[in-house]
């Protein structure tokens, strides 16, 4: 079985899909759960390469992509995409992140 190792979004402090409505929520999560909640900000030219990296290998992909993106690790290597921002309207980001910090794919690590 597989633990979830940390939760990673991309993310710009600009967007006010990404702060706070993404971002606070999913820190939140992942102190709860007892893992890191890794942050790439966009602007900064090392997260960005990393974000980038991770946004091209698992994420909605494209040259103007989409943020915030949260991605799942686990402790197996695996990564999984499991979020991207509404560019439509703010509240549509605010649901999705809420129905996804409630979802089963984030619980608790098995003891």
């Amino acid at each position: 079985m597989r633990n979830l190792k940390s939760i990673h979004v991309v993310y710009a402090k600009w967007c006010p899909h990404c702060v706070p409505t993404t971002v606070e929520p999913v820190r939140q999560k992942a102190q709860e759960l007892g893992v890191p909640c890794i942050l790439y900000d966009i602007d900064d030219p090392d997260a960005l390469k990393k974000g980038d990296d991770l946004v091209k290998r698992y994420g909605d992909w494209s040259a103007d992509y989409l943020i915030p993106q949260v991605f799942l690790e686990y402790d197996n290597g695996e990564f999984r995409h499991v979020f991207t921002g509404y560019s439509e309207d703010v509240e549509l980001t605010r649901r999705g992140i809420s129905n996804l910090i409630a979802s089963p794919i984030l619980k608790r690590n098995r003891s």
